[in-house]
Protein backbone atom coordinates (compact mmCIF):
# COMPACT_ATOMS: atom_id res chain seq x y z
CA UNK A 1 0.00 0.00 0.00
CA UNK A 2 1.59 3.39 -0.86
CA UNK A 3 1.93 6.19 1.48
CA UNK A 4 -0.77 8.60 1.45
CA UNK A 5 1.09 11.44 2.98
CA UNK A 6 4.14 11.10 0.59
CA UNK A 7 4.88 13.92 -2.22
CA UNK A 8 2.99 12.63 -5.46
CA UNK A 9 5.37 11.78 -8.33
CA UNK A 10 5.49 13.48 -11.30
CA UNK A 11 8.04 13.89 -14.39
CA UNK A 12 10.26 17.40 -14.00
CA UNK A 13 9.53 19.29 -17.26
CA UNK A 14 12.36 21.26 -18.71
CA UNK A 15 11.77 24.34 -20.80
CA UNK A 16 13.05 23.07 -24.67
CA UNK A 17 13.91 25.45 -26.97
CA UNK A 18 14.01 24.89 -30.52
CA UNK A 19 16.63 26.80 -31.69
CA UNK A 20 19.37 25.36 -33.79
CA UNK A 21 22.81 26.67 -33.56
CA UNK A 22 23.84 28.52 -37.37
CA UNK A 23 26.97 28.07 -39.13
CA UNK A 24 28.98 30.83 -40.31
CA UNK A 25 27.42 30.57 -43.50
CA UNK A 26 23.91 30.62 -42.41
CA UNK A 27 24.58 33.08 -40.52
CA UNK A 28 26.06 35.73 -43.21
CA UNK A 29 24.25 34.87 -46.13
CA UNK A 30 20.67 33.34 -44.85
CA UNK A 31 17.93 35.96 -43.77
CA UNK A 32 16.27 32.87 -41.65
CA UNK A 33 16.95 32.40 -37.89
CA UNK A 34 18.19 34.40 -34.85
CA UNK A 35 21.30 35.56 -33.82
CA UNK A 36 22.61 37.00 -30.62
CA UNK A 37 24.59 40.13 -29.62
CA UNK A 38 27.85 38.55 -29.86
CA UNK A 39 27.72 36.54 -32.75
CA UNK A 40 26.36 39.93 -34.54
CA UNK A 41 29.46 41.82 -33.34
CA UNK A 42 31.57 39.55 -34.66
CA UNK A 43 29.63 39.13 -37.91
CA UNK A 44 29.95 43.06 -38.15
CA UNK A 45 34.28 42.79 -37.64
CA UNK A 46 33.96 40.27 -40.53
CA UNK A 47 31.89 42.78 -41.97
CA UNK A 48 34.56 45.43 -41.45
CA UNK A 49 37.32 43.61 -42.48
CA UNK A 50 35.74 42.67 -46.05
CA UNK A 51 34.57 46.26 -46.63
CA UNK A 52 38.09 47.44 -45.95
CA UNK A 53 40.09 45.67 -47.95
CA UNK A 54 37.63 45.44 -51.14
CA UNK A 55 37.46 49.55 -50.41
CA UNK A 56 41.44 49.13 -50.80
CA UNK A 57 41.16 47.04 -53.99
CA UNK A 58 39.20 49.38 -55.51
CA UNK A 59 41.70 52.12 -54.78
CA UNK A 60 43.92 50.08 -56.37
CA UNK A 61 41.86 48.84 -59.02
CA UNK A 62 41.25 52.42 -60.48
CA UNK A 63 44.81 53.22 -60.59
CA UNK A 64 46.52 50.51 -61.45
CA UNK A 65 45.06 47.44 -62.21
CA UNK A 66 42.57 48.90 -64.53
CA UNK A 67 38.59 48.89 -65.12
CA UNK A 68 38.90 45.02 -65.63
CA UNK A 69 39.42 44.33 -62.32
CA UNK A 70 36.80 46.99 -61.09
CA UNK A 71 34.12 44.78 -62.78
CA UNK A 72 35.63 41.74 -60.79
CA UNK A 73 35.15 43.74 -57.55
CA UNK A 74 31.25 44.21 -58.22
CA UNK A 75 30.03 41.00 -57.36
CA UNK A 76 32.11 40.95 -54.13
CA UNK A 77 30.42 44.55 -53.15
CA UNK A 78 27.18 42.61 -53.77
CA UNK A 79 28.26 39.69 -51.67
CA UNK A 80 29.12 41.80 -49.18
CA UNK A 81 25.96 43.98 -49.03
CA UNK A 82 23.40 40.48 -49.00
CA UNK A 83 25.99 40.10 -46.00
CA UNK A 84 25.28 42.90 -44.16
CA UNK A 85 21.72 43.19 -44.92
CA UNK A 86 21.31 39.69 -43.52
CA UNK A 87 23.59 39.86 -40.06
CA UNK A 88 21.12 42.95 -39.08
CA UNK A 89 17.99 41.00 -40.55
CA UNK A 90 18.96 37.96 -37.81
CA UNK A 91 19.61 40.58 -35.24
CA UNK A 92 16.19 42.35 -35.72
CA UNK A 93 14.33 38.80 -35.56
CA UNK A 94 16.21 38.19 -32.37
CA UNK A 95 14.76 41.29 -30.95
CA UNK A 96 11.28 39.86 -32.23
CA UNK A 97 11.48 42.24 -34.98
CA UNK A 98 10.53 42.13 -38.84
CA UNK A 99 14.00 41.87 -41.23
CA UNK A 100 12.44 44.96 -42.80
CA UNK A 101 12.98 46.67 -39.36
CA UNK A 102 16.89 47.56 -41.08
CA UNK A 103 15.19 49.93 -42.83
CA UNK A 104 14.49 52.61 -39.92
CA UNK A 105 18.64 52.86 -40.80
CA UNK A 106 17.05 55.09 -44.15
CA UNK A 107 16.22 57.99 -41.73
CA UNK A 108 18.59 60.78 -41.49
CA UNK A 109 21.21 60.12 -38.50
CA UNK A 110 18.08 59.21 -35.84
CA UNK A 111 17.50 55.84 -37.29
CA UNK A 112 21.18 54.85 -37.28
CA UNK A 113 21.74 55.38 -34.13
CA UNK A 114 18.31 53.67 -33.35
CA UNK A 115 19.40 50.84 -35.30
CA UNK A 116 22.85 50.96 -33.64
CA UNK A 117 21.76 50.69 -29.88
CA UNK A 118 17.87 48.47 -30.79
CA UNK A 119 20.35 45.74 -33.13
CA UNK A 120 23.60 46.61 -31.05
CA UNK A 121 23.48 46.70 -27.55
CA UNK A 122 19.52 45.54 -26.64
CA UNK A 123 19.28 42.00 -25.59
CA UNK A 124 17.51 39.80 -27.75
CA UNK A 125 13.77 37.99 -26.87
CA UNK A 126 14.23 35.66 -23.70
CA UNK A 127 12.44 32.97 -25.22
CA UNK A 128 11.13 31.20 -28.17
CA UNK A 129 9.45 34.11 -30.68
CA UNK A 130 8.09 33.73 -34.37
CA UNK A 131 11.74 33.68 -35.74
CA UNK A 132 13.21 30.32 -33.65
CA UNK A 133 14.43 29.34 -30.52
CA UNK A 134 16.81 31.81 -28.13
CA UNK A 135 20.21 31.57 -29.55
CA UNK A 136 21.71 32.49 -25.61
Amino acid sequence: MENPYAAPRGEIIHPTSTFVPLTWKQILFSFQGRIPRRQFWGGQLVQILLFGVLGLLVGLSTDALGLGALVLLVPLYVIAIWSSLALNAKRAHDRDKSGWFILVALIPIIGSIWLLIELGFLRGTEADNRYGGDPT
